[in-house]
C-alpha cells in the first residue's frame, strides 16, 4: 500500500511515530509524509531524517497555531492536490488541523484514513464559540474515519458525547507509547545537595509554569534546598521572569534540547502540572528512566503515575497542592525515591511500551 501521513511537525512526526513508519515501510508499504514548509532549523533536521528513514515528504503551507480561514482554506486545497498527486491507499492524520482539513480532503477523495486525536487543547477547555467551531469543523471531517484514535479515555468520551464520532469507530492506544531502549533505566543520582526538579516543555501557562513557579518559591521559603530546571522553548513571555529566578540561584533554563535524556538522568524528580493533555509524553520518558512524576490528576496525566507508589498526583491549577508533592518528594530518603523511580519503570514497561502501541495500532488499522 502507499500510505500518506498527515501531521503538524516533522520533528514531532519522527520522535512519536518514527517507529510507526519504520514499522510501515518494514510490511513493504510505501510511506510519505505531508509536513509543514519551514525554516526552523530542527524541523528541516527532521524532515532530513525522515527521507533517510526511506519516507518521501510534501510540503505545505501551514499556520499551525490559530485560525485563520482563508490560511486554512488553502491548507485545504493544498491537500486536495497533494492526495490526487500522490494517489495514496490510505491516509492517517495527526492533530487538529491535519484532522480537520485533511479528513475533508479524504473524505471527498473518498480515500480510506485514521484520524488521531492526540489531545483536545484549549478549544474544548471551555464552552464558547471555539468550542462550537471546531466540533462543527471535526463533524465532517472525521465522519467517513475508519478508525478515531484518542490518548486517553476522557478524550474520546468528550468527542464521542458531542456527537462528533461513533463510539463504534474509535480506539483509545497508551499514547504514543515510549521507546523503553532508547528511554533506558538510569541510575539514581546518589549525592546530593539540593533536589532537583525537573520540567520539560513549552514554557507557557496551560503547562502549569505559573503554579510550578509558586511552589518552587514556597519550597524556598521553607529552607529546603530545591532547584528547578527548564527544558523547551517559550510560548509566552517567560524571559524576564525565568531571568529573575535564575539570579535567585533556583532556576536553570536550558532552552530547547535534542536530547533531554541526559537532564532526566541527573534530575531527582520531574514535574508536568499541566492543565490539559492527550497523553504527555515527557511523563513517560521520565518513568522510563527511573524519575519518580509529579504531575496533574488529569487524564493525559495521571496514567503515567502509580499515585503514591511511581510518583504523586496533583490538582491542575493548584499551586498549594503541587508545592505539597514536591515537599513531600523532597523530603523523601533517596532510596524511596529511587524505588518510585522503579516502579514507574516497570509501569512504562507493562502499559506504554511502544513496540505494543505500533503493533495494536497497525492492527486497527488493519495496514
Amino acid at each position: 500500500m502507499k500510505i500518506l501521513i498527515l501531521c503538524n511537525y516533522a520533528s514531532g512526526l519522527l520522535t512519536f511515530r518514527g517507529m510507526l513508519i519504520e514499522r510501515l515501510l518494514a510490511k513493504g508499504h510505501t510511506v510519505y509524509a505531508v509536513v509543514p514548509q519551514t525554516g526552523e532549523e530542527k524541523e528541516l533536521l527532521a524532515q532530513r531524517e525522515l527521507e533517510r528513514l526511506g519516507c518521501g515528504l510534501y510540503q505545505v503551507s501551514m499556520e499551525r497555531r490559530g485560525m485563520n480561514p482563508l490560511k486554512d482554506i488553502k491548507l485545504f486545497f493544498a491537500y486536495r492536490r497533494i492526495l490526487r498527486a500522490a494517489t495514496p491507499d490510505f491516509a492517517i492524520t495527526y492533530t487538529i488541523k491535519p484532522n480537520i482539513y485533511g479528513g475533508l480532503a479524504c473524505r471527498l477523495a473518498r480515500l480510506p484514513y485514521a484520524a488521531n486525536i492526540t489531545g483536545l487543547g484549549t478549544a474544548f477547555q471551555n464552552p464558547g464559540m471555539l468550542r462550537a467551531l471546531v466540533t462543527a469543523l471535526y463533524k465532517p471531517a472525521l465522519k467517513k474515519a475508519k478508525v478515531i484514535f484518542f490518548e486517553n479515555e476522557e478524550n474520546r468520551e468528550t468527542i464521542v458525547a458531542a456527537g462528533i464520532a461513533e463510539r463504534r469507530r474509535t480506539h483509545v492506544l497508551a499514547g504514543a507509547g515510549v521507546d523503553l531502549a532508547r528511554f533506558a533505566l538510569a541510575a539514581y543520582p546518589k549525592e546530593r545537595t539540593e533536589t532537583s526538579f525537573l520540567f520539560v516543555g513549552r514554557v507557557m501557562r496551560e503547562k502549569g509554569v505559573e503554579e510550578l513557579f509558586q511552589a518552587m518559591e514556597l519550597l524556598r521559603k521553607d529552607g529546603l534546598p530545591c532547584a528547578l530546571h527548564i527544558l523547551g522553548s517559550f510560548e509566552e513571555d517567560y524571559a524576564q521572569r525565568l531571568k529573575r529566578y535564575e539570579a535567585e540561584g533556583w532556576l536553570y533554563y536550558h532552552g530547547y534540547q535534542n536530547d533531554v535524556r541526559p537532564f532526566i538522568a541527573n534530575c531527582h524528580c520531574f514535574v508536568l502540572p499541566s492543565w490539559h493533555e492527550g497523553m504527555a509524553n515527557t511523563n513517560l520518558e521520565c518513568a522510563a528512566m527511573g524519575r519518580p512524576v509529579i504531575t496533574s490528576e488529569i487524564h493525559g496525566c495521571l496514567e503515567a503515575v502509580v499515585d503514591g507508589k511511581s510518583g504523586l498526583l496533583c490538582r491542575a491549577k493548584d499551586a498549594s497542592s503541587l508545592y505539597a508533592a514536591m515537599k513531600k518528594l523532597a523530603q523523601m530518603p533517596d532510596d524511596q525515591r529511587a524505588a518510585m523511580g522503579e516502579a514507574g519503570r516497570r509501569h512504562m514497561e507493562a502499559v506504554f511500551d511502544k513496540r505494543k502501541v505500533v503493533e495494536t495500532t497497525l492492527k486497527v488499522m488493519g495496514v
